[in-house]
């Protein structure tokens, strides 16, 4: 099945979009000097997006993170999900990241967008409920939003993202990138990634990132927790580029995550992984008749070279 391809451009950005795994194929922001920067990891390609399998820039679910125990139980029935060595991750076998989405719709007014939506049947991968998903990638001047909405026929548990690799200049590193945090703790986490249940202060540790500083050597896969009173949640800047993104989003925690074998940097903005299975955590809980909603703005601003 060939993959479809989508184009929506401003003055300031432009976005490629593929329908299989409603992905971000490229993200080009325009410098002062008219040229464009590339500044998501990605193929040429798009038939290579169905050999990948780090999900680059694809959206993410039906739960994003991993889950414990094998399942969950929702409503006093428990539900089994695929695991390995008893971790399920990002939606299971086969998540929303490897499925064709429905381009629904394309808009190129001045502020142009692209919608997309997937139906994921009761049971799929073990979830339960026909739960309906669409990503709207919608640009804004400067700034790219992404919007996630579901909605389902039966109980179930959602947690959807972005799984963008972000690289903001043409360097074989990221270290000298300086990044920001607004994120005063984070969730501990077990050798398998599995949340412990307690939450950390970061202050004065190797996850502080609470005041602008270069990446340097450190590398993650961690579950940062949004200072609450604070919709930006992430700053990112290369010197080399100029050009700084700023993160902002709706949601409780942001999984910032450095791939072992390629320079970038992810960050993804979600419920905190493992609810189903964690009373103290935020509920990831969807009823009928209620809409799911997870909002990400993407904001880059150039610094003036002159």
């Amino acid at each position: 099945m060939p993959l479809k391809q989508v184009t929506i451009s401003n003055a300031y950005l432009t976005l490629m979009v593929l329908d299989y795994g409603a992905t971000i194929q490229k993200l080009l922001v325009k410098g002062e000097d008219g040229e464009y920067t590339n500044v998501v990891v990605g193929y040429n390609h798009p038939s290579r997006y169905r050999l990948d399998d780090n999900a680059l820039g694809a959206s993410i679910g039906r739960y994003a993170g991993r889950i414990s125990e094998g399942g969950f139980v929702l409503d006093r029935e428990r539900y089994h999900l695929y695991q390995e060595d008893g971790v399920h991750l990002h939606g299971g076998k086969e998540g929303f990241h490897q499925k064709y989405w429905t381009i629904d719709e394309v808009d190129n007014s001045d502020k142009p967008f692209v919608k997309l939506s997937y139906t994921s049947k009761h049971l799929e991968e073990g979830y339960p409920g026909n739960l309906t998903v669409s990503v709207t990638y919608k640009l804004m001047n400067n700034a790219l939003q992404v919007i996630y909405e579901g909605m389902t026929d039966r109980s179930t548990v959602i947690n959807l993202t972005n799984h963008a690799y972000f690289k903001l200049d043409d360097n074989p590193y990221i270290d000298e990138y300086d990044l920001q945090l607004n994120c005063p703790y984070r969730l501990e986490t077990k050798e398998n990634l599995l949340p412990t249940g307690d939450i950390m202060p970061v202050r004065k540790t190797e996850f502080d990132f609470l005041l602008p500083k270069k990446i340097g050597l450190q590398r993650f896969d961690t579950i940062y927790i949004k200072d609450i009173g604070n919709e930006k949640v992430a700053e990112l800047y290369s010197k080399t580029s100029g050009i700084n993104m700023k993160v902002y989003t709706n949601q409780p925690a942001l999984v910032v995550y450095t791939p072992p074998d390629f320079p970038s940097i992810c960050f993804e903005a979600q419920n905190y992984p493992d609810a189903p299975n964690q009373p103290d955590f935020p509920k990831s809980v969807l009823r009928p008749g209620d809409i799911y909603n997870n909002i990400s703005i993407f904001k880059f601003d150039i610094d003036s070279k002159s």
